[in-house]
């Protein structure tokens, strides 16, 4: 009798164990292809990837759960200057210029510069003040007038030469700091109205064609010089042209950001800022903003893109 009631109970104990273990073997499968890296392994990502997917935060897991298995995004994710809204015309973008970099892409399309240059350009924010965009992509309503204007003095510019006034006494304090290391530096152009602007562009644009034109000059109404805020630098001597091979040119690209300007269109950069590299045009930004681009080695219109935009 106890030997019939004691088999009965390690066969429940048995059935018991069983039951348990499928119980438990259930969730576990559950768990695992519930989990996150089984999602991630079933869309084709190897345990490495998956592990830096994990340490993502929210939204760029989200992207990543949300879409295709792509090896790109990842590799792009990486990138200083990344914006997830982005993400999809970086995506486009490389496949159709593969041999590209990836740090090439992200600046090419948080300017906008992925796009044909004057492609759907729009009204620039005036609110933005002294940090406002004016590009190929940006432009000044035809009807903008500059505020605060000032002629300057002939010991800092050639003659009849115009620019706000904040942005004058930033350039005054630049000229003589240069005066002190036995520098000569000029203001050879500075303001231009839109039919100023529209006149020199279509000296070029009738010299050699549009294309032309618009590698060297910016058509009317998307002119940094309209602003106020831009001047070209020159030594007496030196005109812009030659403005390159001087000291003073040296000292400016080294010193300007002190001062709140900025080299506005670099070398090698073309492809971003959509201008031939102009090593006499600065723009007024303030100091703060100025001494970031520098540290960063950025354009303005990259900065823009990542910190004001």
């Amino acid at each position: 009798m106890n030997y019939d009631k004691n088999k009965r109970m390690v066969l429940y104990v048995i059935i018991g164990i069983a039951v348990i273990t499928a119980v438990l073997s259930g969730l576990y499968a559950y768990q695992l292809f519930n989990s996150e890296e089984y999602a991630l392994k079933k869309k084709g990502y190897d345990e490495k990837q998956i592990a830096t997917i994990l340490k993502l935060d929210k939204e760029k897991k989200n992207y990543i759960f949300n879409n295709e298995y792509n090896e790109d995004i990842l590799k792009f994710y990486n990138e200083k200057y990344f914006i997830l809204d982005n993400i999809k015309k970086y995506l486009n973008y490389k496949t159709e210029n593969k041999q590209k970099s990836y740090s090439d892409i992200v600046a090419i399309v948080n300017v906008g510069a992925h796009e044909k240059f004057y492609t759907n350009p729009i009204k620039t924010s005036l609110d933005k003040g002294i940090l406002m965009l004016v590009n190929k992509f940006n432009y000044l309503p035809s009807e903008y007038e500059v505020d605060n204007l000032v002629t300057m003095n002939l010991q800092f510019a050639f003659n009849d030469k115009q620019i706000k006034q904040e942005v004058y006494e930033y350039f005054k304090e630049l000229v003589i700091a240069a005066k002190q290391e036995g520098l000569t530096i000029l203001a050879n152009s500075t303001y231009r109205d839109n039919n100023q602007q529209s006149i020199l562009y279509d000296n070029q644009k009738n010299r050699k064609g549009t294309e032309y034109a618009d590698k060297l000059v910016a058509r009317p109404g998307h002119s940094e010089h309209e602003t106020g805020l831009a001047v070209d630098i020159s030594t007496m001597k030196s005109g812009l042209s030659g403005f390159e091979e001087t000291e003073e040119f040296a000292w400016v690209k080294d010193n300007a950001h002190r001062f709140g300007f900025i080299l506005r269109y670099p070398e090698n950069k073309e492809h971003i800022t959509g201008f031939s590299y102009e090593p006499w045009h600065y723009r007024f930004v303030g100091v703060e903003a100025a001494e970031k681009i520098y540290e960063l080695d950025i354009t303005f219109d990259e900065y823009y893109a990542f910190y004001i935009k």
